[in-house]
Order: C-alpha cells, then structure tokens, then sequence
C-alpha cells in the first residue's frame, strides 16, 4: 500500500519533485514513461492541443488540457479557459458522453492537490472512478509539488507520469520556471533589417518589418503577463503595448492586458521628472516605473508580487543589451525584414563585448516566414 500523506510529508515537503525522485522512493506505486502504452502519446497529445485553447486566457494560471478516454473511445475533453474557472480536468469530466468509471484521464500537468478558487481536481478525478490517470508532467508550484499524485495513488488509481513532457512544458515554460526559480521566462523581441539595424539615427523606425509580423508579435504580447520597455522608447514612440489582435483565436476581451513596466532610471517620466507628455502607458494605472538598475530585481519582483511568469522585452538597443549582458534573457524573437538601413542606423544591441570569448552565444530553435520577413526564434545556451 502506498505510503499514506502523514507519512510523506518530509519528502514532498516543500520542493518540487521530479518523475525520478518518485520512482526512485515508490518505484513500485507509480509509472515512468517507459511503461506507457502507445496510444497514450497519441491520446496525450491531443490533451495539449486543448491545451492550446487556453494559451492566451489563462494567465496567471497554466494553459492545462485533459482528454478522458474509456474502451478506446474519447468521451470527454477539456481545457482551463480562465483563472477562477475550473480547470481541465472538470471541464472534460462535465463533458463526458458517459460515465468515466475505469477510464483513463490524460492530463497535461499535474493534477492540484489543494484549494484555492476552485476545489482540488485529483479529489475530482478521485471522486469521478476513472482508474488511470496519465500525467506528462509533476506541478512544481509548491502547493501542489507531487501531492497530486500522492490523492491519487492513495485513492487506488493507477498513475503514469512523464508522457510527452517535453511537448507539455512548452506550454508553460514562464510558469515552470517561475515555480522553479522564483524568475520569469523572458522573451526579448527585435525587428531589424537585414544589416542587424533597428532604427534610423534620428529614432525613426515605423515601420521596419510588415503588416503580418506585427500581427506576430500580437501573439507573443498575449502569451505575456508584462513587457518590459525603456523610457526613451515611450518618448519616441509613444507604443500602447498593448493587445489588440482579433485573430488570436479567442475575444480580444478574454485576453488579460501584460503589465506595462517602464525602465526611468533618470526618473524622466516620473512625479519627480521633467515629463510634459501624458503618454499612452502612463495613462494605465498598472504601469509600473521601475528605476533601479537592477535588473534580476525587477523580474523576481514580477514574480513575487505580481504572480508575472512570462515577460517580454520591447525596447531600444540599450536596454536590450542590458538584459543580454546580465544574462536574463531565455528567448530571443528576431523579426528580420527584407531590406538594408546602413551604417548610421541604430543598432539591434547595445554592448560591450571586448573579447570573442565573451560572446554570448543563441541556439535556433526556429525559422519562419511571416509575409515578407522572416522570423527567427533563438534559445539561450
């Protein structure tokens, strides 16, 4: 018999688990993926796509999709629309054609195990008779941290963990990061002509790439609970930053608005500054001025005080070249169009780099062709 939760407190305690630190203590109590069957990668990756369905409603809580499957049939799907709304896993059992006793539920993310606005769904699943429940992978957020897995594996269900994880994270890599580290994934997004220019000298750079990479970038905003920006990119341009797209797929009013957050170390567009101009930003009273120049502080701030999990940047050279040299940032978003602006343009990246040694490197994780532009997707090595 599985441990009960009294006798596991010390080990879930308040870390994330991981599949083998399961295995490695109740080997015999749950499965790993080597034990999974072959529709369940089939069965599991259609658990994502309903994922999908919530990728830009759901913040601050993760995009989570289930699939319940019994006799070979699916009977029932769902996904977690929106914080405050039940999640997946209520969502597919309300859904379901008939009665799921001794189904299998598959689920993108760990079941919860506790109360907040909704009720815990392993207590759902527990109560709803499935007998398997296949997992892609464990909850780091420390209220849950394994103690979904621990209801369900006390209740008697059988539980596989660890199938399509890899694919499963992708959904959600600034609220697993931030669980983890206490730090956001940070997007940083540059348009940039084919010499690696941003801007002309004069600040003059609407608009450099074409009306569908725009649209693009209306997708990452959305995928983003703050963009982070500098003052002198909101004197010269005066951006909304905001999201306004209806082809995401979704109402635009479903959309939460990312945070605005505006680096004034000059304190230029402060009470204190010599700011004539009501800009667009200011006119949100969310907009946070930040005007340390600690940058790691800001984003662990994000995180602690504002539940932010994903951020992108959307500013000038300088201020991109800081969050590349204090090694800050996980993505890197180029926007490459078609077109040459010369030596006196302004550059994609302010900094220093005196020595090939120092140079901070990118892997591709993606090229594709958006209108006339190419867009290039890299990953910090």
């Amino acid at each position: 018999m599985f441990p009960k939760s009294g006798n596991t407190a010390n080990f879930l305690g308040s870390s994330p688990l991981s599949i083998d630190d399961y295995q490695s203590t109740y080997l015999d109590h749950i499965e790993g993926v080597e034990a999974a069957k072959t529709e369940d990668f089939y069965y599991m990756n259609l658990a994502i796509e309903e994922a999908k369905k919530g990728l830009y409603t759901t913040r601050p809580n993760p995009a989570v999709g289930c699939i319940i499957v019994k006799n070979d049939l699916i009977i029932g799907s769902g996904f977690h629309p929106k914080a405050g709304e039940p999640h997946a896993e209520v969502f597919s059992l309300r859904n379901s054609t008939q009665s799921v006793a001794e189904a299998t539920a598959y689920v993108t993310l760990e079941p919860c195990s506790h109360t907040g606005k909704t009720p815990p769904c392993a207590e759902a699943l527990i109560q709803s008779g499935v007998s398997r429940v296949v997992i892609a992978g464990l909850d780091p957020n420390p209220k849950v941290a394994g103690r979904g897995v621990n209801m369900l594996l006390e209740a008697g269900i059988k539980v596989t963990v660890g199938v399509c994880t890899e694919q499963a994270e992708q959904l959600n890599l600034g609220f697993l990061k931030s669980m983890r580290y206490k730090m956001p994934y940070v997007r940083l997004k540059i348009a940039s002509s084919l010499d690696g220019r941003t801007a002309m000298a004069s600040g003059e750079s609407k608009w450099i790439t074409g009306p569908a990479a725009r649209e693009d970038v209306q997708k990452v905003r959305a995928l983003s609970g703050a963009i982070i920006t500098g003052s002198q990119t909101v004197i010269e341009d005066d951006p909304s930053l905001n999201v306004r797209s209806t082809q995401l797929g979704v109402e635009a009013e479903q959309v939460p608005q990312p945070k605005v957050v505006v680096l004034d170390r000059r304190k230029r567009l402060s009470q204190e500054g010599t700011a004539k101009k009501i800009y667009k930003v200011l006119q949100n009273d969310q907009t946070l001025l930040w005007s340390d120049s600690d940058l790691e502080a800001l984003l662990r701030a994000l995180v602690v005080e504002h539940d932010i999990h994903d951020v992108l940047i959307e500013a000038g050279s300088r201020v991109s070249g800081s969050f590349i040299t204090a090694g800050l940032v996980d993505e890197l978003i180029v926007y490459q169009a078609p077109c040459v602006l010369g030596n006196s343009a302004q550059p994609m990246l302010s900094l220093d780099i005196e020595n090939l040694s120092c140079q901070r490197r990118f892997q591709l994780m993606d090229c594709s062709r958006v209108g006339t532009d190419l867009k290039l997707v890299y990953k910090a090595i």
